[in-house]
């Protein structure tokens, strides 16, 4: 199981630097550059070309990656351009910032999605086609238009903030106000993440537990006399979570990546919104930052995915320590 880990963490480190070099690189060939800006603001042609040696922006791509390389292995993703900031400062506030809203999502959708994939796949009655048709008008809805109807909610019954993560009422008070006036932020977004996603959860959720019921060890039991509830939650449940708990880090790791749209419709200052400003401005290193923390946060993801899922499944975790 350790060597398993020590490849998969080995992979992960590979695959932050890949993807956030490739950021960088295609940030840095797209036309156009942080300075460009400037261009119809009446600065001349000499005031532009100074400020772009400033920057460093006037040096090879090759010369350019090959320092940023030299940084990045020491955890130094260089100085934001937009902000004049430590990327990697910037990108770990953020990021804690998008992790609360995916933490809180992934909970309501699980909470949710699970028990409902549960009953809709255990049993054929009216409230089983009234969660599948549910599930399937949340899935079919794209991301914009959830959270747009959500803001509309919430900007015509003033429940709730429309956008933000604080107030300026919360921010003035102690703690416990500035808690409770960020979480009542967090209940357009999260209800923006949670319902498809607990939508997804019960869809998978439900055709396992079908599958598992067609077992012919489920039948068995049934023809034992056991009862149905006692086959569902005892017998049944934890072989038919495998599907979710294959595809559980993965989401995590999707979520923490920054659920963009959510956070541009909702203002909310996570890791999504960080990198569509840098790649807005063009700051290569913040969008190169924001890369390196979305393949991280996945791999991260992944790597629990399979772990949670050797735990769940004893004959995976004896392949994976046949392996070792």
């Amino acid at each position: 199981m350790w060597g398993f880990l020590a490849r998969r963490l080995a992979f992960s480190a590979v695959l932050v630097i890949v993807v956030s070099a490739a950021a960088l690189v295609l940030t840095r060939v797209a036309p156009g550059d942080f300075t460009s800006d400037l261009v119809g603001s009446g600065a001349t042609a000499d005031a532009i070309a100074a400020e772009r040696a400033r920057l460093g922006l006037d040096r090879p791509l090759v010369e350019q990656l090959a320092g940023w390389f030299s940084r990045a292995i020491r955890f130094d993703f260089g100085t934001s351009l937009m902000y004049n900031r430590p990327v990697a400062e910037l990108v770990a506030e953020r990021a804690r910032n998008t992790a609360l809203l995916a933490i809180a999502a992934l909970v309501l959708a699980t909470l949710v999605g699970v028990p409902l994939g549960v009953v809709a796949g255990s049993r054929r009655s009216a409230l089983s086609l009234l969660i599948r048709g549910g599930s399937i008008i949340l899935l079919s809805m794209p991301s914009l238009v959830s959270s747009l109807l959500l803001v509309f909610v919430a900007a015509r019954t003033g429940w709730w903030p429309t956008g933000g993560m604080t107030s300026l009422e919360g921010v003035g008070g102690g703690w416990a106000a500035w808690s409770l006036d960020v979480a009542r932020h967090m209940v357009v977004p999260v209800g923006a993440i949670a319902l498809p996603l607990a939508a997804t959860l019960e869809r998978l959720q439900a055709q396992a537990t079908a599958d598992v019921l067609a077992e012919p060890y489920i039948v068995t039991a049934r023809a034992q006399g056991l009862s149905p509830t006692r086959i569902l939650w005892r017998q049944a449940l934890r072989p038919a979570l495998l599907p979710v708990v294959s595809v559980y880090g993965i989401v995590l790791g999707s979520l923490l990546s920054g659920s963009f749209i959510v956070e541009i419709v909702t203002a909310w200052p996570g890791l999504g919104r960080l990198m569509y400003d840098a790649l807005r401005s063009r700051d290569l290193y913040l969008v190169a930052g924001c890369a390196a923390a979305g393949g991280l946060f996945l791999s991260i993801g992944t790597l629990l995915s399979d772990v949670a899922l050797a735990a769940v499944d004893p004959r995976l975790r004896a392949r994976v320590e046949s392996r070792s």
